[in-house]
């Protein structure tokens, strides 16, 4: 099979691989498509992975190919969406259902080989079927639109409420979609760049580029990870609101001794939010999949590049210099993708 074989930082190869050997209760995924998050560039440009050679790529959806035990046959043929981390099923966490803050889990992508390949291992466990009409491309926005989800009902937003996202990325985006659907009144992207403007109005929600003076959101979900915009999310944050930090950190963090006290004398509520439940009945990815089933979430103006397998060293690129307006870009890994 070809694959995205990460052998150091900066050292991408696009090469023939064995295709993956399959352990007890685990699945063959023929990956039909998978899209590129803002934290595989570091990981392949700037950090590296947790070990090399490795296969990158977490967001992605596919077809069942075979699977190791007899019993799981029926996943056979199957169109998949696939939850990329592996909880170790022992720790505290675990033990509650609350998988996504496990211990000593495994993740697909960074700690074993992902989805910049033709193919991949995933424990069956990790499977969710997709509906008919919910596309292969809807497939691989499954997880980053449930992490999204996940960090809106962190912000636990009451009926009607103001919301302000802070960041213009895929996951912001999907945050304030995700809001709107749960009942908030305003909900008001926070965004540096113009450019991005149509794009958060196709989306359906309202954007900014500045704030008025004194101007404060019941909710706000800081979806950057810059110190810039952990400062401008507490400054936003209403009196006796509530901030969710999401976005992954850039560097070290330090708050000033104002800020400090803001969030004292607001009366502010932090909270942080960590990758989507999964594996239970009211899990953020059964409410994913359902809310893709019925046009509810929509995903058109969130994809804006679907790019050919080959052309997966491309959409990096761009991410990285940001040569070219983006917003998520997703890889065709099957001629037939739909």
């Amino acid at each position: 099979m070809k694959a995205y074989v990460l052998h150091g930082i900066g050292d991408l190869r696009y090469e023939d691989c064995a295709p993956p050997e399959l352990r007890p209760g685990w699945a063959l995924v023929k990956v039909l498509c998978t899209g590129i998050c803002s934290s595989d560039i570091p990981r392949i440009f700037e950090k590296g992975a947790y070990h090399f050679p490795t296969v990158p790529g977490h967001e992605f959806s596919g077809k069942v190919e075979s699977i190791a035990d007899a019993k799981d046959s029926e996943w056979v043929g199957k169109r998949v969406g696939v939850f990329p981390l592996i909880p170790c099923k022992k720790c505290a966490s675990c033990q509650k259902g609350q998988y996504e803050t496990c211990a000593n889990y495994d993740y697909i992508g960074s700690r074993r080989d992902g989805g910049f390949a033709e193919y991949v291992a995933v424990p069956v466990w990790n499977l969710i079927e997709l509906p008919e009409n919910v596309s292969d491309v809807q497939g691989a926005l499954l997880e980053p639109a449930a992490v999204a989800l996940h960090a809106v009902k962190r912000a636990e937003i009451p009926q009607g409420a103001s919301v302000c996202v802070v960041g213009t990325g895929a996951i912001g985006l999907l945050a304030g979609e995700w809001a709107k659907i749960r009942g908030a009144g305003r909900v008001t992207i926070k965004c540096r760049s113009e450019a991005k403007r149509q794009i958060v109005q196709q989306c359906g929600l309202e954007y900014a580029a500045a704030f008025r003076a004194g101007e404060e959101f019941d909710c706000v979900i800081e979806a950057v990870g810059s110190a810039q915009a952990l400062e401008e999310s507490l400054l936003r944050t209403a009196p006796g609101g509530r901030l969710v930090l999401m976005g992954n950190p850039d560097g070290p963090r330090t708050l000033s001794q104002d800020l400090y006290w803001r969030i004292l004398r607001k009366q502010l509520t932090l909270t942080g939010t960590w990758n989507s439940s999964f594996g239970s009945s009211n899990s953020d990815w059964i409410e994913t999949v359902q809310a893709l089933a019925d046009a509810s979430l929509q995903t058109d103006a969130i994809v804006s590049h679907l790019l050919s397998q080959k052309e997966l060293s491309k959409g990096l690129q761009v991410m990285r210099s940001r040569s070219e307006l983006f917003c998520k870009i997703m890889i065709k890994f099957d001629r037939e993708v739909r």
